[in-house]
């Protein structure tokens, strides 16, 4: 070829990936995220040798750096008089919870009595304690986990992977697999596959930050003598019963009048918003940080400057808070994320493209490999009844590639769909899914498609995977 592939480079070079050293799995695991910790652990606990890759130094993606409540375990029972209350996610996704609830590492499942037409119950976690117990976890079920390692690109025969090629401080490595999951959230172990995908480009990125040195019940006091309060939850913090987990109003637009202007008018400039959730005392855990990026955040030029940018803003966002906000008067940033988070990078091609329709109409398919009833949208969206939709199979299978599952918010391309598909905890379920069908299939070797999906319900029940009757 002789066009430059990106702005700024002169052409092409070929790249040697011959001889490198070669590892050899069952199945691989591309990304150690919200879906891929799941995916990784699902596989290994149905009998694969399975590596799970890694580019940063932790595990956990979009749960441990955003920051914010996990969406949503439950029905949105609290929107629909009548409704029964159920727990529709379970399985793996709960039992990380239930490690957290042992160390003081989460609010459990608290009760939300403020905008109870958007979500049911929150669900909040320590950031820090989620990374340790994810990967405890991955060790206790035989995860080969290989963090500080990029997924740089594939080896392929035909329309199937053969091997993901890494690359980390020890240099180019091979790692050789039946059967590969891509949960890198930006789909790049599809993309190096030759899968299609599009880069919609239609989400914010965003940093969030956690503020200590904080009072949270004088914030509240003060939110509701203005009339400002819209979310409330209340549940475990520091090991207490019945505490505020989740306070704030969702947009700055809904407090204008409320709230001094110029705070009001500062956080919508700088993409903030006044909503928290937090386990802790003296602690703000979510404070969000939006920023636009002109192009798809696939493209490293541009996010290295928007690094800059957000951060930028998050110290202006303190500065509002501090002079704005009894009870954050003295506030510090405790936390960010090491790097700006994605709601969207690469939308890749499945065999089935969920669609909003299927999500507000509770339709359920003949595949269903999960249940889920939240939507980030709600009210304006929500799914019928305080019911739930079922995600299939086919949704999760690259299409073209006979050999290769996707999990997380790569899935999707109906914006309004993907607000709901995208959240964590569907992600979680999803990873459950991938890495149990990924399993079977590596065992069976057979290719994706090829598997009856009476094995994988099976397999799914005895991993505790909730169905709807």
């Amino acid at each position: 070829m002789n066009s430059a592939p990106f702005a700024g480079t002169e052409g092409y070079a070929d790249e040697n990936v011959k001889n490198l050293p070669v590892r050899e799995f069952d199945v691989v695991v591309a990304g150690g995220g919200t879906a891929g910790v799941v995916a990784a652990t699902a596989a290994a606990r149905n009998g694969a040798k399975t590596a799970l890759i890694e580019g940063k130094g932790y595990v956990g993606g979009t749960v441990v750096e955003g920051g914010t409540a996990l969406h949503s375990f439950f029905n949105l029972w609290t929107a629909f008089p009548g409704v029964e209350k159920r727990q529709v996610v379970k399985g793996i996704a709960q039992e990380i919870i239930d490690r957290l609830l042992k160390t003081g590492g989460t609010t459990g499942h608290g009760t939300v009595t403020g905008r109870t037409d958007y979500d049911s119950v929150c669900t909040a976690i320590d950031t820090e304690l989620y990374k340790l117990a994810a990967l405890e976890m991955l060790a206790e079920s035989g995860v080969d986990v290989f963090t500080n390692t990029l997924a740089a690109g594939t080896e392929k025969k035909s329309s199937s992977i053969t091997g993901v090629i890494t690359q980390s401080r020890m240099g180019r490595e091979l790692f050789r697999a039946k059967c590969f999951v891509d949960s890198t959230a930006y789909g790049d172990l599809s993309a190096y596959a030759g899968a299609e995908f599009k880069e919609l480009n239609d989400h914010p990125v965003c940093n969030s930050m956690g503020l200590g040195n904080v009072n949270i019940e004088k914030l509240y006091t003060y939110l509701v003598k203005n009339n400002a309060l819209g979310d409330l939850a209340y549940g475990l913090r520091d090991g207490k019963e019945g505490q505020i987990i989740r306070l704030g109003s969702e947009s700055g637009y809904t407090i204008r009048g409320k709230l001094p202007d110029a705070f009001v008018d500062g956080i919508v400039k700088l993409g903030s918003g006044l909503i928290t959730t937090t386990v802790h005392d003296n602690y703000l855990m979510f404070i969000k940080v939006n920023y636009k990026l002109p192009v798809s955040p696939t493209n490293r030029d541009e996010v290295a400057k928007a690094e800059l940018i957000i951060r930028q803003n998050q110290y202006k966002t303190l500065e509002l808070f501090r002079k704005y906000l009894p009870g954050c008067e003295n506030a510090f940033i405790a936390r960010t994320s090491p790097s700006l988070n994605i709601r969207r990078g690469r939308t890749i091609t499945c065999d089935y493209d969920i669609t909003l329709a299927d999500v507000i109409e509770a339709r359920h398919f003949d595949d269903d490999i999960m249940v889920y009833g939240f939507h980030d949208s709600a009210p304006r969206y929500q799914v019928k009844n305080g019911g739930t939709y079922g995600l299939p199979y086919k949704a999760l299978r690259v299409k073209g590639i006979d050999n290769l599952l996707a999990a997380g918010m790569l899935i999707t391309s109906d914006f309004q769909a993907h607000m709901s598909t995208r959240n964590t905890v569907c992600c979680m379920g999803q990873g459950q899914a991938a890495g149990t069908a990924a399993a079977l299939c590596s065992a069976k070797r057979i290719g994706t498609r090829e598997l009856k999906y009476s094995d994988l319900r099976s397999a799914l029940e005895k991993g505790n995977v909730y169905f709807e009757s």
